[in-house]
């Protein structure tokens, strides 16, 4: 662990940080619980930094303004909560299709619709990477402490700088009203990734042009710079010009998936944890993987050789790594606040006939060790 200030706080302190440190200096956003204390911080530290926060007046507005402020060359981010999210997707799209480095906050709570308003769910997994239409890649990144809401945080804008993507950041009631120490390290130049600027003559700029780029991302200019561009929502050609054409719109909608899908080793992120001679795996994001690892700690004390993986990039599904947990175990246990949307993901990559048993709660209570240790048993029997 890098050495720097021990704070004693909440998972959305710790987010709030994160953001700024990463060189965030742009919020736009409307409060909501659980996620309202970022957008409190945000209104207080941004100024603090030479940054700017504006409240809107919905999350459809709030989107927009992040879209603009990310095109004129700030780092934006906002911070929402399920029925906000929601109301996000179409300029969600709006920046899928831009190309618009972003981050996006989720602290999820119940639903559908406004649900159990304040009280935690993790039923938001599926909607943060199919909730806005069409063929499209998404970053999402799922912290489990106070301290990875600092961490991955930062490590999160890093990803939507580099790949010129939205990306989701997807904590939970619990994470983010959690109060525990994290150690906020001094963030250096060495740390941060800053999006690509062109350096070609002004006039010869393309904004999606990736056709000539190593790593497959366009540079992307600012807004009110000497270069000229549009950004479009509609299918567009290389200048952002309209382009209706079938081999077009074949070419930047597979750009989309394709330029996260080929970056997977580089994007995802988990952590293991005594995977190493494991029987037996339980496999989460989340605030989950904490009732996880106690779960994991008791079921080794009984002689159960148990290990966790926990998922922090949720999404591009951590395909391979999954798959060969589940090819080197007798069984996996997943415990997740929903009724079973991360298990249909781990059931679609395992590679044999696979023991595969959720522990799924949707009453807004966290799921405990015990209920952990009762799957475990069941896989066993």
């Amino acid at each position: 662990m890098r050495k720097g200030e021990t704070i004693f706080t909440i998972g959305n302190d710790a987010m709030t940080s994160g953001a700024i440190a990463a060189g965030a200096r742009f919020y736009a956003g409307y409060p909501i619980t659980p996620s309202s204390e970022i957008a409190e911080l945000s209104s207080v530290r941004l100024p603090r930094v030479g940054g700017i926060y504006i409240q809107m007046e919905d999350e459809l507005g709030s989107m927009a303004a992040v879209i603009g402020a990310s095109a004129a060359g700030k780092k934006a981010y906002t911070a929402t909560s399920g029925p906000g999210f929601s109301l996000m997707q179409e300029n969600l799209g709006m920046a899928v299709m831009g190309e618009i480095p972003c981050v996006i906050i989720n602290v999820m709570r119940s639903g559908p619709s406004t649900g159990l308003a304040t009280k935690p769910a993790q039923g938001d997994l599926l909607q943060a990477r199919w909730g806005t239409h069409g063929d499209h890649g998404i970053i999402a990144v799922s912290p489990s402490s106070v301290q990875q809401c600092y961490d991955y945080m930062i490590r999160a804008f890093n990803l939507s700088e580099k790949y010129r993507t939205p990306v989701v950041f997807l904590a939970d009631e619990i994470v983010g009203h959690m109060r525990e120490s994290y150690i906020k390290w001094d963030v250096t130049e060495a740390d941060i990734i800053n999006r690509k600027k062109p350096v070609c003559a002004p006039g010869d700029y393309r904004v999606y042009d990736f056709s000539k780029e190593p790593d497959g991302i366009a540079p992307l200019a600012s807004y009110g710079s000497e270069y000229v561009f549009r950004i479009n929502s509609s299918m567009h050609d290389e200048t952002g010009t309209a382009c209706n054409t079938p081999e077009n719109a074949d070419k930047f909608v597979r750009h989309y998936m394709e330029k996260l899908e080929k970056n997977k080793d580089d994007i995802t992120i988990v952590n293991e944890f005594m995977m190493d001679d494991a029987d037996y795996a339980i496999i989460s994001f989340g605030c989950c993987v904490r009732s996880a690892r106690a779960a994991m700690k008791i079921a080794r004390e009984k002689g159960l050789r148990a290990g966790v993986l926990q998922l922090v990039t949720v999404w591009p599904f951590a395909d391979r790594i999954v798959a060969d947990v589940c090819g080197s175990v007798k069984g996996v246990v997943v415990p997740e606040m929903n009724l079973g949307q991360l298990s249909g993901e781990i059931r679609r990559v395992s590679k044999k006939d696979l023991p595969i048993v959720g522990v799924n709660k949707v009453t807004s209570e966290i799921i405990t060790p015990n209920e952990i240790l009762n799957g475990l048993q069941e896989l066993i029997k």
